[in-house]
């Protein structure tokens, strides 16, 4: 198979026409930042909004154009809209915005951009995502909190209580989960025009981080990182899921702010360190996804403690509390503890997280508990955790 270069990409793309402008898409100064991972084709075409809900057949002829390149044996395509400086992005109408307790399919038609297409800042319409019965975000104010840890976790815990589970990565920037789920280097394949995602510890994972080299950054703006979030959420052939465990990006930006009112989020999670500082990262989270009406399902207290193996002396690193304490004055419910723990990043580190690396331990029970509030809160059931099930030798698929 040949080797596939940016150039060569360009100039494919450039027999892509629009017959709107009589030129083609390059050199209207659309195709924004290809990026060539091994196989693998990324690109955003970015378009004026008032041109955009038009484009769609532009984007499908511009994917179906690099897709036949020798050496191509992926294409991602996203069609981005940008906003005219110093313009303010459109609020979501209130009905369009989530309703507390389930996102509800009666919010899965778009009535905003077409098909692979969103504005900076957010389109109106709601992704239609009907064989997801629950989508849940766990995210954070700041970073280094343990967001990602914590999503896994909480996913292969749901997965342990019987339910059928999807691990989404929408940290773009920083894309963590391929490591932390023990999927690192892998590649996910495509069955017509839908991806099919990689699978472990009978949880279904997707994360830009597949189609990118590890250590390569992903430099993109804005509207290209949620048209990329929007695609990989879409095109992805996620199967039939009870509940879909999306890790945020930290903190409350653009991409937040549009993932909360473009997917049918069932409710969010906050993660934080006991710090002040972080709980106060942490409020801001919380705030913003009550703001746009996405009912907030808990704090979680991360690095809680630290406690000696060896004497048992417990130790209060980061000070201890201040999640509960910040749950009470905030009226959310406090889910839960989990202490600082050497075992805890090993787990992470190799690929097999606490929950699958110690499925009877304190550690694993402590987000198994979790991951129950969260199941009874979003469905209204009070489920049984499952036994833990012997793995054979290789166990990807």
């Amino acid at each position: 198979m040949a080797e596939i270069d940016k150039d060569t990409v360009v100039a494919a793309l450039k027999t892509v026409r629009v017959e709107q402008l009589g030129t083609d898409i390059v050199s209207a100064g659309w195709v924004k930042d290809p990026v060539v991972s091994g196989d693998r084709v990324t690109f955003a075409i970015e378009v004026p909004p008032e041109l955009g809900p038009q484009l769609e057949p532009v984007r499908a002829e511009a994917q179906r154009t690099v897709e036949a390149l020798d050496g191509v044996a992926h294409v991602t395509a996203v069609l981005t809209a940008g906003r005219a400086a110093g313009s303010a992005p459109t609020p979501p109408p209130p009905q369009q915005r989530p309703q507390a307790g389930g996102h509800g399919h009666s919010h899965g038609h778009s009535h905003g951009p077409g098909p692979g297409m969103m504005g900076h800042g957010g389109g109106t319409g709601r992704l239609d995502l009907p064989n997801i019965k629950h989508i849940v975000a766990v995210a954070s104010g700041k970073g280094g909190v343990g967001k990602s840890t914590t999503a896994a976790n909480i996913a292969l815990a749901l997965a342990r209580l019987g339910l059928k589970v999807g691990l989404f990565d929408a940290d773009i920037y920083g894309p963590s989960v391929p490591r932390v789920m023990g999927l690192a280097g892998r590649k996910p394949t495509a069955r017509g025009d839908r991806i099919v995602p990689l699978r472990n510890h009978d949880v279904t994972v997707m994360s830009i981080g597949f189609m990118v080299e590890e250590d390569s950054p992903v430099v993109w703006r804005g509207p290209m990182v949620v048209g990329a979030l929007e695609q990989l959420l879409r095109d992805v052939d996620w199967g039939e899921l009870d509940v879909m465990i999306v890790d945020m990006p930290p903190g409350t930006g653009d991409t937040q702010l549009t993932m909360s009112q473009r997917v049918p989020l069932s409710g969010a999670v906050i993660v934080s360190t006991p710090q002040d500082i972080a709980l106060l990262d942490a409020r801001k989270g919380l705030f913003m996804f009550r703001k746009v009406e996405v009912p907030v399902l808990g704090i979680i207290e991360n690095m809680s403690y630290y406690q000696c193996p060896s004497c048992g002396h417990r130790e209060e690193v980061f000070g201890h509390g201040g999640a509960r304490k910040t749950a009470a004055e905030l009226d959310a419910p406090f889910l839960g503890e989990i202490p600082l723990d050497l075992k805890i990043r090993e787990a992470t580190d190799a690929g097999r997280p606490i929950v699958v690396a110690e499925p009877d331990g304190p550690h694993a029970k402590a987000y198994l508990d979790i991951a129950k509030s969260i199941w009874s809160s979003i469905s209204g059931e009070t489920p049984d955790a499952q036994p833990a099930k012997k793995k054979p030798k290789f166990w990807f698929r």
